[in-house]
């Protein structure tokens, strides 16, 4: 799992159509719905886990994180 982690982080920061913003935004929405979900003591799906992870790693390949 974490080399697809690492080759759809590498894909999504070699994207030009994708914008700094597009990567900050969605970021912040999943950590405001994990953020959520937790505090409601709900589960936390391992999917939106894995994306925090992607976007993550996207960002710092780009240099902003």
């Amino acid at each position: 799992m974490i080399q697809d982690i690492g080759t759809a982080a590498n894909k999504l920061a070699e994207n030009p159509r994708i914008t700094d913003y597009d990567f900050w935004r969605t970021l912040k929405n999943l950590e405001n719905e994990i953020f959520r979900k937790s505090t409601d003591r709900q589960p936390i799906p391992i999917e939106m886990l894995r994306w925090r992870a992607i976007i993550r790693q996207a960002r710092s390949r780009r240099g902003m994180a």
